[in-house]
């Protein structure tokens, strides 16, 4: 392939998160499928990525969340949970960490999208403001 020849869409982290998605093919696909579309709406400049083998993350001004599947749960792994606001109370997973905290979904139970969306808006925000600030500036 060249350089100016189009990456396919399963080489790109967009795409890679599309086949996990397909992959699944039961409720965690739905469910990271829907985590997925409420980070991009909450942030529209958020950038995706798949790290570790295969676990989507997205990224503003550092991780803001991870998606892993496993078994019985969808695991949301905030990098910097430790210092999200969290008023709603969705971590339920990780709370014991200095810097990490999780939300795991079951299968059957809901997110609060509202909710949701605010955490990851605290979480760039704190991304954000950890921003190393240019010399003499």
């Amino acid at each position: 392939m060249r350089k100016s020849d189009p990456i396919p869409a399963g080489d790109t982290p967009a795409g890679q998160i599309d086949a996990k998605i397909a992959a699944l093919g039961d409720w965690r696909g739905e469910t990271l499928a829907r985590v997925r579309e409420l980070v991009h709406e909450a942030d529209p400049e958020v950038v995706e990525t798949v790290k570790w083998g295969g676990v989507p993350v997205w990224e503003h001004a550092g991780i803001i969340t991870t998606g892993e599947t496993y078994k019985t749960a969808v695991k949301l792994t905030f990098a910097k949970g430790a210092s999200v606001a969290d008023p709603s109370g969705l971590f339920n997973a990780s709370l014991e960490g200095a810097t990490r905290r999780a939300i795991d979904i079951r299968e059957g139970e809901p997110i609060d999208d509202e909710a949701f969306k605010t955490l990851i808006r605290a979480a760039v925000a704190l991304n954000l403001s950890k921003q190393k600030m240019p010399k003499g500036g």
